[in-house]
């Protein structure tokens, strides 16, 4: 018979019933006996509100316990779930609703303010049971035959249109499976959930990850670094996060009066989202006293492509070889690519099946014989690790050259007053100018004339940037991950007066 992704957390159940599976902020603590009885429940609401096979039910959502059980919930019925992050705006939620034609909708209103607030406009009605409450609404059934899709995770994209990453129940197992074994996951780790569910990386390789090596789930719905700082001095011994949140945390430390995690128990640290530099790879270890991993993936490949398992001090900065079952290739016919550099090609078991209705996107990313564009660039070097050198799109030609935004921004970061920074380019004159946006703390002195002499003898004179606007937030997915589609926008106007 076929694995089911709720299986997972039913095998943890059956073994281990009473062992703590997940907690929340509303203090709600679950053994995985608990969580099976709560996802069953509410599979049982569901059906009653007309959700069949076929069917697809969308989560508004929050990190919290009703939130987990509500996505296992839709698969035991056959449904596929849809995750959606509650922060998103009205307009975002129903372009989604549009394209997914749920049949039914659920909102984790008791955790989150704005899904409160979609559940007040959608007409939602609460439901109780043992999964605590949740608000739902009732939507006219279209079953469709998706088959094996366990969920559909809707991209963030530059454009209004939503596409839906179709995984499947295989899929979400192979990524779980192989998260929860390169990072030795047992029963006995405590996993900080603050990446949203509702995105791939905390729903493959923190939800899933946890139901295969039956291991706690401490879920938060936002992140704080106050927060994160407690959390790591009680009792959390692995923690996933993406720079932003590192960066932020250091710098919450520092104001303590303290150069790293006192008394903390953590025996594994991994950053995504972003390709690392060493400097700030040192400074991480040192600060957390365990290596710092590094990975690369996209919600098309169920998180993971690859995954570094370095020892403390290593200077490896690639996202590492492939997962095992993975096969990695590189195109050097792309723009940007040659001498070894070209589009990453990603087949295996991790792959998407497509995406929900668009089968022209998918005919464009899968081949027939199941390779996927990723849209990214890299190189694999002599050892088999994958080295990310950014997105295809987000390549700036400058005078001729190609620039690779990630090394631009590796050396700002490089910088002790810099948390994190973005790199676009932009048409100014005919050529393809470097803009760097830089996020620093409030209250910072540094300036843009010390940033340029930072980087003048870390960059050749191409890579430097023209402009640099210097700012103490970018616009960011709830993710952490920065949007840069979006930083011409938000800073129009700094941007006009330089």
């Amino acid at each position: 018979m076929t694995a089911l992704w709720h299986d997972l957390p039913d095998a943890q159940a059956a073994l281990r019933p009473d062992a703590a599976a997940l907690s929340d902020t509303t203090g709600a603590d679950w053994t995985w006996a608990d969580l099976k009885a709560a996802s069953e429940d509410l599979a049982q609401v569901l059906a009653h509100a007309g959700v069949a096979r076929g069917d697809r039910v969308l989560v508004l959502a929050e990190n919290c316990n009703a939130a987990v059980a509500a996505l296992y919930a839709a698969t035991r019925l056959g449904a596929a779930a849809i995750p959606v992050n509650a922060r998103q705006t009205a307009a975002e939620v129903d372009r989604v609703i549009a394209h997914a034609t749920p049949a039914a909708i659920l909102a984790t209103a008791a955790v989150s303010p704005d899904a409160a607030a979609h559940a007040a406009r959608l007409r939602a009605a609460p439901v109780k049971g043992r999964f605590g409450t949740l608000h739902m609404t009732a939507c006219a059934s279209d079953p469709e035959g998706v088959g094996d899709v366990a969920v559909v995770l809707y991209t963030t994209g530059t454009t209004g249109t939503p596409k839906g990453v179709m995984l499947t129940h295989a899929n979400l197992i192979f990524g779980g499976t192989a998260s929860a074994g390169l990072r030795g996951i047992s029963p006995d780790d405590v996993i900080y959930g603050v990446l949203p569910i509702t995105h791939v990386f905390g729903l493959a390789s923190i939800v899933t990850a946890a139901a295969v090596a039956g291991a706690r789930i401490r879920l938060e719905p936002r992140f704080s670094a106050a927060k994160l700082y407690a959390a790591l001095t009680e009792g959390v011994t692995l923690l996933s996060a993406v720079p932003q949140m590192h960066a932020l945390l250091m710098q919450y430390t520092a104001e303590q009066g303290l150069d790293r995690l006192p008394g903390q128990t953590l025996r594994y640290v991994s950053s995504g989202a972003a390709p690392l530099d060493p400097t700030w790879k040192r400074k991480a270890e040192s600060f957390y006293g365990v290596a710092l991993q590094n990975g690369y993936g996209m919600t098309e490949t169920t998180a993971g492509v690859s995954i570094t398992q370095s020892a403390p001090g290593d200077p490896d900065i690639s996202t590492g070889p492939a997962l095992p079952g993975v096969d990695l290739r590189i195109d050097e016919t792309v723009p940007g690519g040659g001498d070894g550099a070209g589009e990453v090609v990603v087949r295996g078991p991790n792959i998407m099946k497509g995406y929900f209705r668009n089968a022209e996107a998918t005919a464009a990313a899968l081949s027939p014989d199941g390779w996927l564009r990723t849209g990214d660039l890299g190189r694999i070097d002599d050892r088999g690790r994958l080295h990310i050198l950014g997105r295809s799109k987000e390549l700036i030609i400058h005078g001729g050259f190609n620039v690779y935004p990630p090394e631009v921004e590796a050396a700002l970061n490089d910088h002790p007053q810099v948390i994190q920074s973005a790199v676009i380019g932009r048409i100014e004159e005919g050529d393809e100018k470097v803009l760097a946006f830089v996020q620093v703390a409030p209250g910072c002195d540094l300036t843009p004339g010390d940033l340029r002499a930072f980087v003048a003898d870390r960059l050749a004179g191409y890579k430097r940037p023209e402009r640099i606007i210097l700012a103490t937030q970018l616009p960011a997915a709830p993710t952490g991950k920065i949007l840069k589609h979006r930083l011409l926008e938000a800073f129009a106007d700094q941007l006009e007066k330089d």
